[in-house]
């Protein structure tokens, strides 16, 4: 998959003079609302001839294909969350599906690329080879999911299929990944990796100092920065001063470019541009995706910090996947029937996937031992009781005390 695409970028939001790729100072003023149309296109990418990021018409279905797997698996999430089905909390990624989609599809995973998802990417996960039946198993915290219900949601990780398990979300993941891609560099491999953060983690130390280190040492590391408007209930004005986030790549001395992540042709080939940078030995590129959350920080979030209006307007003037299917009957000649097709593929996946799910069983209470001690595997139950009698049964306290029973 990744094979060679192309496509022009839809043109970058209005940023007070600031070009998309960046390499000049940031103008000044505080950062804009997050609103569809004030120089983020909302219209239908279009085509141009660099080879590098072409995309062919089976490489543009499958993209769909990924964003409606993703919105329909998070439905029957919250369907299932309404059930009480789901064990803890539910993160949407609704109307964040192109930037996870599209990011994604620019790395190579027959090279090894690895990525580090957040919990609005699930669709990223998808593209690297996540199934919709672990997704839900891992939410319903079943005993055959990918951490024997130990863990939640999208909270894991698999090597083999190029997605590392995420420690924080709040910028850690950062250094964590430019540590991977050094090491990727050292032993001369043809890897990159990619790492999302939200706009709060770009205020936070890890970010600055993982951001630091990979620029410096040019690791191949791909730094996504999603720009949905909020960071929890905190609007980007009150997160920074600057008026994007796409200039803070000047202050490391890395490439910057910004995107429209509502837009998944665009974002992909944003995204692989960094990509093609980082593999040929460019260093770090910093990819501001500017997105919409629509949902709250998860499903107990009502939104209240929201101006009115602005979530129906998303919705109506920006949503990714109407964006995208226009674009695909419109101007790339797909049919109706093949879009149908693909929803219908993909909701019987889900409900093939629902039912092996439901029918899984809960983890054993001894499951919570298994994978924590190397030698032997699993440790006895109630292990830490055992020898609690001995500070009483046998003196330790050395011979010379005069007391050693021997």
């Amino acid at each position: 998959m990744a094979a060679e695409r192309s496509s022009k970028r839809t043109p970058a939001r209005d940023v007070g003079g600031v070009a998309s790729p960046v390499g000049g100072q940031p103008t000044g003023g505080a950062a804009p609302r997050v609103t569809p149309g004030n120089g983020v296109s909302a219209g239908v990418s279009e085509d141009a001839s660099d080879g590098a990021t072409a995309l062919t018409r089976e490489h543009r279905l499958e993209l769909y294909y990924y964003m409606r797997l993703t919105r329909s698996l998070e439905e029957r999430l919250v369907n299932l969350y309404r059930q009480t089905k789901v064990v803890g909390g539910l993160f949407r990624s609704l109307g964040q599906e192109a930037d996870a989609v599209g990011s994604a599809y620019a790395l190579d995973r027959s090279k090894g690329d690895v990525l580090s998802p957040l919990i609005r990417n699930l669709g990223s996960m998808l593209v690297q080879g996540a199934k919709p039946t672990e997704i839900l198993r891992q939410y319903m915290a079943k005993g055959d999911s990918p951490t024997r219900g130990r863990e939640l949601n999208i909270h894991y990780g698999d090597l083999v299929r190029g997605f590392v398990g995420q420690i924080s979300h709040l910028g850690d993941m950062v250094p964590v990944m430019a540590g991977i891609t050094l090491s990727f560099k050292l032993r001369g491999e043809d890897r990159v990796g990619l790492v999302y953060v939200g706009d709060g983690a770009t205020s936070t130390g890890a970010f600055h100092e993982g951001l630091n280190f990979a620029a410096v040492q040019r690791c191949p590391l791909v730094v996504i920065v999603e720009n949905n408007g909020y960071a929890y209930s905190t609007p980007i004005e009150k997160q920074t001063a600057a008026r994007s986030f796409v200039v803070k790549a000047v202050g490391y001395g890395i490439v910057g470019e910004r995107a429209d992540g509502n837009d998944v042709v665009a974002t992909y080939q944003a995204t692989k541009r960094a990509v093609d940078r980082a593999r040929a030995g460019g260093g770090v590129t910093l990819v501001e995706l500017v997105t919409y959350r629509r949902k709250g920080h998860a499903e107990h979030d009502n939104q209240s910090y929201v101006p009115p209006g602005e979530i129906e307007r998303w919705e109506r003037e920006n949503d990714p996947l109407d964006r995208y299917s226009r674009v695909l009957l419109e101007r790339d000649g797909i049919g109706a029937t093949e879009l149908a097709a693909i929803d219908a593929r993909v909701q019987s996946e889900i409900d093939t996937a629902t039912d092996e799910a439901a029918a899984s069983p809960m983890p054993e209470g001894r499951d919570a031992l298994v994978g924590v001690y190397a030698d032997p595997i699993a440790a006895e139950p109630l292990w830490y009781r055992s020898g609690v009698d001995a500070a009483v049964t046998t003196h330790e306290r050395p011979a010379a005390w005069g007391t050693h029973d021997g």
